[in-house]
């Protein structure tokens, strides 16, 4: 296993849209702690809590590390997204022979969409204003 310099914390950034999370692993029971909230507490939806667990279940660490996190910006989908990028790169400091794994689940990949800008004599990035013939 590959030692990190500090070897009771390892540490990964997560981003998606506008949302960054500051993601770091500690050896414990599963614990996941986001903006000192239990997980739990900070999403309502199944799907959001799934999203985050996803790199601990794809490399059988969900037991082994607690996670704790500090997140910030957009919503909560472009939240849960980030802090599993932050735990997938925080995961490769534990050990680098998860990588594959990652790698093939595409947990390592930083989603580069982003919100479109707005375009002046438009209404929004695409909308224009109502047409009338008349």
């Amino acid at each position: 296993m590959a030692k990190a310099a500090n070897a009771s914390r390892y540490y990964g950034t997560g981003r998606r849209k506008k949302s960054i999370a500051r993601v770091y692993l500690v050896p414990g029971t599963g614990n996941i702690t986001i903006n000192k909230r239990t997980i739990d507490e900070y999403f309502g939806l199944e799907t959001l809590k799934v999203i985050v667990r996803q790199p601990l279940v794809a490399t059988e660490t969900l037991d082994k590390y607690d996670v704790l996190v500090n997140v910030k910006g957009g919503g909560y989908t472009g939240q849960a997204g980030a802090i599993r990028h932050g735990i997938s790169r925080a995961l490769l400091q534990v050990d680098g022979e998860y990588r594959p794994t990652l790698k093939k689940a595409g947990f390592l990949t930083r989603d580069p969409r982003m919100k479109e800008r707005k375009k002046y004599g438009l209404k929004a990035a695409r909308r224009a204003p109502q047409f009338s013939k008349r």
